[in-house]
């Protein structure tokens, strides 16, 4: 990350974004969303157009003046940052998203299917990985991942 708080994307990851936002044309920057709503992460979330069309849809689907609806609200809506990846690839990540996960330098990536996640590097490993350990640990000698693909888990 940059003085300015430029951070490049990994050209894979521009990709996923221009393919999934229905107003992109070549020579266009993508749009996504920034979700930092929830104050338990210690990541930022970066959602594609088309995901964060499908969390708004669920959000719309609940029932209206419900808990869950207000709060799913405040989180999406809220407080997230609608940006455009620039010209050379990079997302300018303003002084408040970087100071929520105390990003200060290097920034670390990683995929998450149609959205990605934006770390400090040593929080990433202190705790994300600590977390994946600890519950690979949990799980059976045999334990196959793939097993969870099928939504069914044998005993």
């Amino acid at each position: 990350m940059d003085a300015k708080g430029r951070v490049s994307i990994p050209a894979s990851f521009r990709r996923v974004l221009e393919s999934s936002d229905p107003n992109w044309q070549p020579g266009d920057n993508p749009e996504l969303v920034i979700v930092y709503g929830d104050h338990r992460r210690k990541f930022l979330e970066c959602y594609t157009m088309q995901a964060i069309d499908e969390v708004d849809e669920k959000i719309d689907a609940l029932p209206r003046g419900s808990m869950q609806r207000k709060m799913l609200q405040r989180m999406f809506h809220g407080q997230s940052f609608p940006t455009t990846v620039d010209e050379t690839g990079r997302l300018v990540l303003p002084a408040k998203l970087r100071t929520k996960i105390g990003l200060k330098g290097e920034a670390f990536f990683i995929a998450a299917g149609d959205t990605f996640q934006i770390w400090k590097p040593e929080t990433y490993e202190s705790e994300e990985l600590a977390a994946a350990e600890e519950w690979l640990d949990e799980q059976p000698e045999d334990f196959d991942p793939l097993e969870f693909l099928d939504g069914v888990r044998e005993a």
